[in-house]
């Protein structure tokens, strides 16, 4: 069963304070060169039957409709684990 891996962000005019908490912590660690983190989420979901265009549209729907905010975030990469095929 393949799985599909589905990569949402916050958009880049948006503060995102839970990347600024992290680049904070990574400062106080010594890890200073890090300047900046943006903190987002991924989404991994198997399914049965091929990984095919048809489903890709129908993960590329749910994506922008479910998985993400379209408010505050945006979708950034929707690919087939262990393969080349991507959307966005």
């Amino acid at each position: 069963m393949p799985t599909i891996v589905v990569e949402v962000m916050p958009k880049a005019e948006l503060l995102d304070p839970q990347g600024k908490a992290v680049a904070g912590a990574l400062g106080r660690l010594g890890k200073s060169q890090f300047t900046g983190v943006r903190v987002g989420k991924r989404f991994e979901i198997t399914i049965d039957g091929p990984a095919d265009a048809a489903a890709l549209a129908d993960i590329a729907q749910l994506a922008d409709t479910v998985l993400s905010n379209s408010v505050i975030e945006d979708v950034v990469g929707i690919h087939v684990v262990g393969t080349a095929e991507a959307v966005n």
